[in-house]
């Protein structure tokens, strides 16, 4: 578990840097910063989604019921 928040913070400081390098227009950054961001958060996220829900009954389950409401935003 303390990986995947360290993992995250990284994910979270490339994000910042991925921002402040498409201001500076420093596209080979931009590509380096857009590959940290969604490997290690996709990581951390899975890690810690994985740590909440152990038994993959449980996670579809979450995933069906939030599919299934009705989420009028409009």
């Amino acid at each position: 578990m303390v990986l995947a928040i360290m993992t995250l913070l990284i994910s979270i400081l490339a994000a910042i840097g991925l921002v402040q390098e498409l201001k500076r227009k420093n596209f080979f950054a931009v590509g380096f910063a857009f590959v940290t961001v969604t490997v290690l958060g996709w990581f951390s996220v899975m890690t810690i989604w994985k740590t909440i829900f152990p038994n993959t009954d449980e996670a579809l389950h979450f995933i069906q019921a939030v599919m299934m409401t009705n989420w009028n935003l409009f």
